[in-house]
């Protein structure tokens, strides 16, 4: 039998009495103490991520890497955060009023410019139409 990595991980689960596909609790959240609890604990007595996550329960251990992350980026406190779902884009920022009306009386502006400008070049147009045809 080959010994590949995942072979490996089966024969190590098997030896230590753990659940070859241990399964977890679906949308299972865990609190800001448990996060730092875990990553203290995976520091502390330089556990892996997957060793940490089997002693604790953990069905995913790219949970443990990921508090690991945020651990060592944002401190204990960024654990303390939720962060579920995609990022929110945010509302547009609310513009004050003057900067509003500044901003429609410019366009109002470029749009006059732009419709003289239209007629301006028909009317060309026109007049060099017309003086071909009388040559």
């Amino acid at each position: 039998m080959k010994c590949t990595p995942k072979v490996r991980q089966y024969d190590i689960l098997d030896k230590i009495g753990g659940d070859f596909m241990p399964k977890g609790i679906a949308n299972q959240k865990y609190t800001g103490e448990f996060k730092q609890h875990v990553v203290e604990t995976m520091r502390s007595e330089k556990l892996s991520c997957r060793e940490a996550a089997l002693q604790f329960g953990i069905g995913n251990h790219s949970h443990v890497s990921h508090w690991e992350r945020i651990y060592l980026e944002e401190g204990p406190e960024g654990l303390y955060i939720e962060r579920r779902g995609r990022a929110s884009k945010g509302r547009p920022v609310k513009l004050p009023k003057q900067t509003e009306e500044d901003l429609i009386a410019e366009v109002q502006r470029l749009r006059a410019e732009n419709a003289y400008l239209k007629k301006l070049k028909a009317l060309v147009l026109e007049e060099e139409r017309l003086s071909r045809r009388r040559k």
